[in-house]
């Protein structure tokens, strides 16, 4: 499953961008904020989704995923999120309830083009496991990424500014990778 199945703004086409080498300065530079002010109740943190691929074409949004020790303190990272200008999504969790998801717009100005997309799970979880095994897979294996990224510019042209159904259309790609990535870590 991708990891953000909310809207961007509905009336925005799907971007697909080719890759910028800028995506892990960002990463580092926004990690160390989030760390920041969450890292008391955190056991790791990571760049994850298509921005942390070299050389992948991907929407131009970092996701950052902390990994919590426990969701029990959600609450506690919600506020210290939001007082660093992550506007959290508690709607989302009615389809993926062992996340908290967070966004931070670049500025009022473009309010619908987001820089940072934020997954905080338990770093325990399978959605953790899964999440990371998908970018080591697809780091590690160029073509494979290379289908990836077919793959989404052929979904961003057919579903133009029909966001859950791109997203949603990659699943069966994403969970194929998953799971040949998952038996590689246990076989």
């Amino acid at each position: 499953m991708a990891l953000a199945m909310t809207q961007d703004a509905p009336s925005l086409p799907v971007v697909i961008a080719d890759y910028d080498p800028r995506w892990p300065a960002m990463y580092a530079e926004e990690s160390a904020r989030i760390q920041n002010v969450i890292g008391r109740w955190l056991l790791g943190i990571e760049h994850v989704g298509s921005t942390s691929v070299p050389g992948l074409a991907a929407k131009p949004v970092v996701d950052i995923m902390p990994g919590l020790r426990s969701l029990d303190e959600a609450p506690h990272v919600v506020s210290a999120m939001e007082t660093i200008g992550y506007e959290y999504r508690p709607d989302t969790e009615d389809e993926l309830p062992e996340r908290r998801y967070f966004v931070r717009p670049p500025g009022s100005a473009s309010r619908h083009r987001r820089l940072f997309h934020v997954h905080a799970v338990e770093a325990t979880t399978e959605f953790w496991r899964r999440h990371l095994a998908f970018r080591d897979y697809l780091r590690a294996h160029s073509e494979v990424a290379g289908q990836y990224a077919a793959l989404k510019r052929r979904l961003s042209a057919e579903y133009g500014t029909d966001h859950g159904g791109y997203t949603e259309a990659k699943t069966e790609f994403i969970t194929r990778v998953e799971s040949i990535a998952l038996a590689g870590e246990t076989g």
